[in-house]
């Protein structure tokens, strides 16, 4: 199944992207779902359909889904936030704002993962294309399962542990309520949950879309998503750069517009050599509806297959050498003061700017310390070696 997520700035065009490649997908035989995780939620607009909950179908073998975050809140988070109501309520904070502070910070992006994980796992779909909320909160969005895992695998069982032992006089001493297991085990299977979409996401055949316009700002951040999506794992497999004006007559004026963005364009070019940069014209007016949606993506893709499995290492890859071990991982963009490394016993922290991934080492590399380390080419090379080296 072939998974494409697009995302980029906000007001760049991506949900337009993302629905005609999704269109062009159907068009072309494939049983193609579109679905959105951004809060705003505009499918519907871009499609001139009313759009459900639940799959709707607006052309043959295509659906259109709008997520049911609160009906999502309700089976995934219903057992934490009610304990946690109940802690709020204990210590006389009024309901209704208690309400508000016990809702999952991005929830309605997070339960539009675990939907896309459940229709992944239904087999029902041969291509599902994600229309992503704008940039930072998508770089969020994505880098939550590994963090979320961190917390799970060393804090909450000891927590558990703790609680279990001392709940009766915690709760006789604070006048708190202490957690019954199944709110520990309600976060469980959220991480569960979202351990499987981290895992769908970052498979071979799952990829992120960078759309972007033609202007300096916008590029800038194109370039540091590349950059932090590469850090956690995501396969980045293209740019859209929409909304280029058309080569400029005799209007002077247009002319300058015309002019800077072949000049931005060139730095696009140059940027992403690695990878497709496919072109949409700028517009009279947005394309609406399946018919003008799928025209747009025949149009920006012509005739490459912006459905195929993109071929190319791994972001992240491990080589043997006489001296040791080198772990590379791609992180294009990044200099030398961008990136921070510590090793905590198993584990691996690697900070690029304000992101910060933190992992356990493979078994192989665990025996062996960090004997140095380079940003080169656009990767970091960690070097290996045995414990008993000097440095």
């Amino acid at each position: 199944m072939r998974t494409i997520l697009f995302t980029g700035k906000g007001g760049v065009g991506k949900t337009t992207a993302a629905a005609g490649t999704a269109t062009l997908a159907a068009e072309r035989g494939a049983r193609t779902l579109v679905l959105s995780t951004d809060a705003a939620h505009s499918l519907s607009d871009a499609f001139a359909e009313p759009i459900g909950s639940e799959p709707t179908e607006v052309a043959p073998q295509l659906f259109v889904q709008q997520v049911d975050a609160q009906r999502r809140f309700e089976e995934s988070w219903a057992e934490v936030q009610g304990y946690l109501l109940s802690v709020l309520d204990a210590v006389g904070v009024d309901r209704i704002a208690a309400e508000e502070l016990t809702v999952l910070p991005g929830a309605e992006e997070v339960l539009a993962l675990l939907e896309l994980r459940a229709h992944a796992r239904s087999g029902a779909w041969d291509v599902i294309v994600v229309d992503c909320a704008p940039t930072a909160e998508t770089l969020r969005l994505l880098a939550l399962p590994e963090a979320l895992g961190w917390y799970m695998d060393r804090v909450l069982p000891a927590q558990r542990r703790f609680v279990q032992t001392l709940k009766p006089v915690l709760s006789r001493a604070t006048g708190v309520p202490m957690p019954r297991g199944s709110v520990f085990d309600a976060v469980n299977r959220l991480h569960r949950d979202l351990e499987e979409v981290h895992e769908l996401l970052t498979g071979p055949e799952a990829t992120v879309r960078l759309v972007l316009t033609p202007e300096t700002v916008v590029v800038a951040e194109a370039r540091r998503s590349l950059t932090t999506l590469s850090l956690f794992g995501y396969r980045v497999d293209g740019v859209v750069a929409n909304r280029i004006f058309p080569e400029a007559g005799s209007d002077a004026w247009r002319a300058q517009w015309v002019e800077a963005q072949q000049r931005v364009m060139k730095e696009v070019e140059q940027s992403f050599a690695h990878m497709p940069v496919w072109r949409s014209p700028y517009r009279p007016s947005e394309p609406i509806g399946v018919g003008e949606l799928g025209a747009f993506a025949s149009e920006v893709y012509g005739a490459d297959d912006p459905f195929a499995v993109p071929e190319g290492d791994d972001p992240m890859t491990i080589t043997r050498t006489a001296a040791g071990s080198v772990l590379t991982m791609a992180l294009p963009f990044a200099a030398r003061d961008d990136v921070d490394l510590a090793r905590h016993g198993d584990e691996l922290v690697v900070t690029v700017g304000s992101y910060r991934r933190l992992f356990s080492l493979p078994v192989a590399l665990r025996r062996e310390r960090v004997a140095g380390a380079r940003v080169e080419d656009g990767s970091l090379m960690i070097r290996f070696a045995a414990a008993e080296e000097d440095e």
